[in-house]
């Protein structure tokens, strides 16, 4: 009976902890969710010039050239459209928590720390402050995954799905809340990217390889089926030149192992390669999975592993590549064709629901 006693005493204890770390987990939730929105609400009260607002919504990166890139991009965007206020948000958790916590540094090996807040913050703060305007941009490559989440804060924001903000101001913002779409939205981006890539590699294409690395998408039913725009954008490429390559590090039967099936396919068993990233910035994947250089970065014994870059593998396989390490939004024609989106936006249906259908 002692033993029974002590068991479940110890049971009862062991429920206890576990109980009492949920709700210290929950509170520093709570509590970094109201840090969050605090500090979110004062930028936006002291920065507020405009009705009109632009949310510049990527995934993220903790590189500060990336930050350099997000820079450059407002500055950019205020530049064509002076009656609006630009800001540029995260919505990677992951990417928020490191660029916060300065996982990188600069050109000088100094720490640099970002805070870019998840949209919905953004877009609390705006409710807040009443802009009479409001749009989100996308600085997504394709409409996938990503975009999806984009265009879920948009509607959790409009539909008030916590119930914190005015109703009547929402309702209000009917016709006037609006969504940029990605860099290749339709078949007419991807023709039109693909000129203006060519126009700035075509010196190199005549030599050799030009590969561009996008991320690549987990296609689903919710996700638009996303990939098929990498292919396209070879497929437009190519057009101009057989030496255009598009591969990814995240998408089914177009890895750098089915790049080069391709590139051998058309005859191109060797010469330079100029590689480039296919993505907003150049992070961690333009970096790493693209440029990484070293034995950390091959390993002969595997060849085709997805921890071997790109640099390391083309290298191995005769070619001699060369890493430029700048993403699309520092390409300035590239990043002209997210603010042609954003000057043509698109108004998602449903997006306002009373809390009080009935009235």
């Amino acid at each position: 009976m002692k033993i029974k006693s002590f068991l479940v005493a110890v049971a009862v204890l062991a429920a206890t902890m576990i109980s009492l770390s949920s709700c210290q987990q929950d509170e520093d939730v709570n509590n970094n969710y109201v840090k969050y929105q605090s500090a979110v609400d004062a930028q936006v009260k002291a920065q507020k010039k405009h009705d009109k607002v632009i949310l510049l919504v990527a995934f993220g990166s903790t590189w500060n050239n990336a930050f350099l890139a997000f820079d450059s991009t407002k500055a950019a965007y205020e530049k064509a459209f002076p009656d609006c206020d630009v800001y540029v948000s995260y919505s990677s958790a992951i990417c928020i928590n490191r660029a916060a916590a300065g996982e990188n540094t600069d050109d000088k090996g100094n720490i640099v720390k970002r805070n870019y807040y998840a949209p919905n913050f953004w877009l609390h703060a705006f409710a807040t402050a009443k802009y009479a305007d409001i749009t989100v941009q996308s600085l997504q490559v394709i409409p996938g995954e990503e975009y999806s989440r984009v265009i879920n804060y948009i509607k959790d924001f409009a539909n008030n799905h916590l119930g914190d903000l005015d109703d009547e101001y929402l309702s209000k913002l009917d016709g006037h809340l609006w969504l940029g779409t990605p860099l290749l939205n339709n078949t007419d981006d991807v023709a039109n990217v693909a000129r203006i890539l060519n126009d700035a590699y075509k010196s190199q294409a005549s030599k050799g390889v030009v590969a561009f690395m996008g991320h690549g998408n987990p296609d689903s039913y919710d996700t638009y089926k996303a990939n098929i725009r990498y292919t396209q954008l070879e497929l437009a490429l190519q057009v101009y030149s057989k030496n255009y390559f598009v591969g990814t590090v995240d998408m089914p039967d177009n890895y750098k192992q089915d790049v080069l099936a391709r590139m051998h396919e058309a005859g191109i068993t060797g010469g330079t390669m100029n590689l480039y990233p296919l993505m907003s910035i150049c992070g961690d994947h333009g970096h790493n999975d693209m440029a990484g250089e070293g034995e950390e970065y091959w390993d002969a014994s595997d060849e085709e592993s997805e921890d071997n870059s790109w640099f390391e593998f083309f290298s191995h396989k005769g070619y001699q590549p060369t890493s430029n390490l700048f993403g699309l939004l520092e390409v300035d024609a590239i990043r002209q064709v997210w603010i042609n989106h954003t000057k043509n936006p698109v108004e998602l249906e449903d997006y306002y629901h009373s809390m009080y259908p009935e009235e």
